[in-house]
């Protein structure tokens, strides 16, 4: 047996040695799960970093991060003997990917698993703002009932849906709005081939061309801020935002002064900018629908993305290719 095997197997036999730093509170499976196979150390159980990385630095060799806390380069370098960064999480904005490329730390992130639920709380989003559906329950729990019809709504089958980002996510939520009788429409950084879609090159043209814009791509600097007063616009004071993205995937200042003065006709809004912190002014809005950053979160997703996230770490210290590799 070669050295390097010997030492992976060594690494195999002692894996509750090795040291991995989750970031921040996300699911208790996950949790029991890692502190089943290795040295699980909680950020928060630990008055600051400071005394985290005086104590520990040197015994962690795995970070778990998600959309609230990942690594950045001053966690990434605060740890000497860091070798993989993964994400609990299809996003990868909050992992420092250059530095980590720089360092050859190995970065995994857990996509597939949590396409069916986000794509499937986009159509709910939709329909929510169109149909009214927290309207309808408030002036039913109201007792308002009694005193006459809640009103009109507006359909949405057969509404034009312009998507911003035609991944996993964004195609999977056109295959569903379709089954609704929906035409599809598209912006994404290229034209994909064997779509059937309609594309357009940029955001401000598919606002223009649909009822219904949906935000569903990746954040990166070229996204932030992607849809802002322009896009706003084009979409109209009959239009309806969806963003099942990222909070800063949208111009949020630019989005309430839309909605407030008529020109943006409702939106749907799974992220925030500064999440947990809610704009006052979205809060007060009767027009739009506000989830707390939970497309993803059911039972069955959530535990399929812990596993995945520790099949990649039990891969990465036994010598076997990662599963969902992102460097």
């Amino acid at each position: 047996m070669s050295m390097e095997s010997k030492l992976l197997r060594e690494d195999f036999l002692q894996m509750d040695a090795i040291g991995v730093l989750m970031t921040c509170p996300m699911f208790a499976y996950l949790e029991q799960e890692l502190e089943k196979r290795f040295k699980l150390y909680r950020f928060w159980d630990f008055p600051s970093q400071r005394q985290l990385f005086e104590s520990h630095s040197g015994s962690i060799r795995a970070v778990v991060g998600n959309t609230k806390l990942g690594a950045d380069s001053a966690l990434i370098d605060a740890l000497p003997r860091l070798e993989i960064v993964t994400s609990y999480s299809v996003g990868l904005d909050k992992i420092d990917l250059g530095r980590c490329a720089e360092k050859g730390i190995r970065v995994t992130n857990t996509p597939e698993v949590l396409t069916d639920d986000v794509a499937d709380i986009a159509i709910a989003l939709m329909l929510g703002v169109m149909r009214k559906v927290c309207g309808c329950d408030a002036f039913v729990r109201g007792g308002k009932w009694k005193g006459g019809d809640f009103g009109l709504t507006t359909k949405f089958s057969g509404q034009s849906i312009g998507i911003v980002g035609l991944g996993r996510i964004g195609s999977a939520i056109a295959k569903r709005a379709e089954a609704f009788n929906c035409p599809i429409s598209y912006y994404s950084r290229s034209e994909k081939p064997h779509v059937h879609y309609k594309y357009y090159p940029n955001p401000v043209e598919l606002a223009r061309h649909c009822r219904i814009l949906v935000v569903a791509c990746a954040l990166t600097e070229q996204t932030r801020h992607i849809v802002g007063r322009e896009v706003m616009d084009a979409l109209g004071p009959d239009g309806v935002l969806i963003n099942v993205g990222r909070g800063a995937h949208v111009d949020e200042p630019a989005l309430i002064s839309a909605l407030m003065e008529g020109r943006l006709g409702g939106a749907g809004l799974d992220v925030f900018e500064n999440e947990p912190d809610v704009a006052e002014e979205l809060l007060r809005m009767d027009n739009v629908v506000l989830l707390p950053h939970v497309g993803s979160d059911t039972v069955e997703t959530c535990e399929a993305m812990a596993d995945l996230v520790v099949a990649n770490f039990e891969a990465h210290f036994t010598g076997k290719p990662l599963l969902t590799p992102v460097l």
